[in-house]
């Protein structure tokens, strides 16, 4: 039995001339107690539509029933959990879940509205919270309670949009499996926002893919057996083919070729003597131990004693090598970084980039960080330049801004030179940040999570722009990530760190895949799962924490 249905509905915004439209044409139909994932990437109109499943907003064209009647407004059988968790800052757990227990059932005795808001916040697992405030709780832990608060209006059907996208991959995974194991419990029917394929799959019934242009896409049904384990999916030859079938075809319908190429990249050299980069570099030209980490530690003193973050990071990267650097939250990668950049103080070791030791910032070494810092009232031409004149002192003005807009063609800003940052979104601005360190022609490429602030599609089209553009470089490289299937997917080894305080290398799985890459043909390489295995088994083993025991060595210096 279907108890939500869209007949023809069409969604624009504006009117007559200045008209956008947003969703085409939707025909669908969602059945009683299952789980549809709407999956697409950002721009595609997936929270409009789950607004008018919601009945915070009305069709332009078409109709909207609920078991049959037509859909006017919001109602409590439709309960909506959005991606930003609205609580009431002076309310405890118990008191923002406690808002939709009087809403609906007003007529409860104290004691009985008591026991529903306890049901529901033991139900998402918060109960040594319960009376603690907004302020005192993880962004993982303030979306339970919007969770509990949804649930606690006990409605027929649960609509989700992206309630997990602002949350940490380890959170995200947990949160994930206690929505899965909500709806198994009351059989509720659920409609899932989300532009991450794993997550759908894990969580649905039936996928329906958003296109671009607003009208759904292709459908896929969700035939493997509940309950699904993370881990053991890695196995499984069903999710694998259906992962590469979801894949392929959003990277079909989403992710166009934006490079164009009408610039030529002017034969200058830069300040730091690298060869011009529109030459790409060769196995030949590969030095060992271009980039060189010796003993590398980073302790910082604290009122309680010296406290080491970093310990023994010991690592030689090859010239034109690109390397992924994976861990937990906390496990020091990014501190890695920051001393490679010249950000950071050495505490004890060397970094050697061309046989010279890394001292203080220097436009050799480009850094990608996840948040692009560009100049608001600055065009993506202007803040993509900055850099460029101290690089390229020997060449004429009109040579550099070849360099810069050979750049921003490269990552398909070419129509969008001009455009102010301020007027871009996230993604246009990280392609402009991408632009830039490309554009000083480093020694050394250092990106800082560089699409973690981005959804999972912007993502992977982003990972496409980067290794294109790499691709005619071969610049040295390391990328920090927390995302498993990029750190595979771009690099030639992935570098996995121990949890910290004390964290070090703790593993080196070198890739052997063909490049050029694209994560469609990856999906597709029998060697690839494997790759992926290793570096999940060694990220599950450090999830709860575990760190290994410190060395004497470690001890001796840290007491220094």
């Amino acid at each position: 039995m279907s108890v939500l249905e869209f007949t023809h509905v069409s969604k624009s915004f504006g009117t007559g001339t200045q008209a956008t439209p947003v969703l085409k044409d939707i025909n669908l139909s969602v059945k009683e107690g299952e789980f549809l994932v709407l999956l697409g990437f950002s721009g595609t109109g997936k929270t409009t539509l789950i607004n008018l499943m919601a009945g915070l907003d009305t069709p332009t064209k078409g109709r909207i029933t609920y078991k049959g009647r037509e859909i006017t407004g919001p109602g409590p059988e439709r309960g909506v959990i959005f991606q930003s968790y609205s609580l009431m800052p002076w309310l405890t757990v118990a008191g923002n879940v406690g808002l939709a227990v009087d809403a609906v059932f007003p007529g409860l005795s104290k004691a009985e509205k008591a026991a529903k808001i306890d049901h529901y916040v033991k139900m998402v697992g918060l109960s040594h919270a319960t009376h603690r405030r907004p302020a005192e709780l993880s962004g993982g832990m303030r979306q339970r309670v919007n969770v509990a608060r949804a649930l606690a209006m006990d409605p027929e059907v649960l609509l989700l949009d992206e309630p997990l996208s602002a949350l940490d991959a380890l959170t995200r995974a947990n949160l994930a499996d206690e929505i899965e194991a909500i709806w198994e419990a009351d059989k509720k029917t659920c409609v899932l926002i989300t532009n991450d394929v794993d997550e759908a799959i894990l969580l649905a019934d039936r996928i329906i893919a958003l296109n671009p242009d607003g009208s759904l896409g292709e459908e896929f049904k969700v035939t493997l057996p509940r309950p699904r384990d993370r881990s053991a999916m890695n196995h499984d030859e069903v999710f694998k083919a259906l992962r590469a079938r979801v894949t392929g075809y959003l990277m079909d319908v989403g992710i166009k070729a934006k490079v164009e190429g009408t610039k030529q990249l002017p034969d200058v050299t830069p300040i730091h003597n690298l060869p011009s980069a529109v030459v790409e570099a060769s196995a030949s030209l590969a030095e060992e131990r271009y980039l060189d980490f010796s003993q590398l530690y980073k302790i910082y003193p604290t009122p309680k004693g010296p406290l080491t973050v970093v310990e023994d990071f010991d690592l030689k990267i090859n010239k034109g090598e690109f390397i992924s650097l994976i861990g937990h939250s906390g496990c020091g990668k990014s501190t890695v970084l920051t001393m490679a950049a010249g950000l950071n103080a050495i505490s004890k070791g060397a970094i050697k980039l061309d046989r010279k030791h890394v001292e203080g910032a220097d436009p050799e070494r480009a850094v990608v960080f996840q948040s692009p810092n560009l100049f608001p009232w600055l065009s993506a031409r202007e803040n993509c330049a900055i850099g460029v004149d101290k690089v390229y002192p020997k060449a004429s003005q009109a040579e550099r801004q070849d360099v810069v807009e050979y750049y921003l063609e490269r990552v398909g800003l070419g129509d969008a030179m001009d455009k102010p940052a301020s007027a871009m979104s996230n993604g246009m601005q990280q392609r402009v940040g991408i632009a830039r360190a490309f554009a000083l022609s480093p020694k050394l490429l250092l990106l800082d999570e560089p699409f973690g602030m981005l959804d999972s599609l912007t993502r992977w089209e982003l990972q496409e722009v980067l290794m294109e553009v790499w691709s005619r470089t071969k610049v040295t490289a390391i990328c920090v990530t927390h995302d498993v299937d990029e750190a595979i997917l771009l690099a030639d080894r992935v570098v996995m760190m121990t949890n910290g305080p004390q964290a070090t290398i703790g593993k080196i799985t070198e890739v052997n895949l063909p490049r050029p890459r694209t994560r469609k043909a990856l999906l597709e390489h029998p060697d690839y799962y494997s790759y992926r295995q290793e570096v999940l088994d060694f990220l599950e083993e450090y999830e709860h924490g575990a760190k290994p025991k410190p060395t004497a060595t470690a001890k001796k210096i840290a007491a220094e």
